[in-house]
């Protein structure tokens, strides 16, 4: 599955808006990665992750969001995520419980179980 995005800039309010199509993952994460620089090199107050339309997401492109918002926070800046589908919030909310140590061997088996999770709230378990 591919990633699509979508950037409106609204410089009056300093607020960018990303908005986020298909899956982010392995395959997409280093071209969002560039895009969302770009969006950030404009020195906006705000940038917004609209999750609306994001179907997937693996430990790639979390990466990307995390690294993101450290950089955005450095610069005295903020990054959000908005309209987070059900399957994609369970995966932050994972993230949020972990421990500061690494839980999983490697990111293969993060995915996995990033996939399997995403998989059972999507199916209503």
């Amino acid at each position: 599955m591919e990633l699509t995005t979508t950037v409106t800039l609204d410089e009056a309010r300093s607020v960018a808006r990303v908005a986020l199509h298909g899956a982010l993952n392995t395959d997409t994460a280093p071209a969002f990665e560039q895009r969302l620089n770009d969006v950030l090199a404009q020195g906006l107050a705000l940038t917004v992750l609209d999750m609306k339309e994001l179907d997937y997401i693996s430990s790639a492109g979390l990466r990307v969001i995390f690294k993101a918002a450290k950089h955005t926070k450095s610069e005295g800046k903020r990054l959000a995520a908005a309209n987070r589908k059900p399957h994609i919030d369970k995966v932050f909310e994972i993230l949020k419980a972990l421990p500061d140590m690494a839980v999983f061997a490697n990111d293969d088996e993060l995915d996995e179980y990033l996939t399997a999770m995403q998989e059972k709230t999507r199916d209503g378990e």
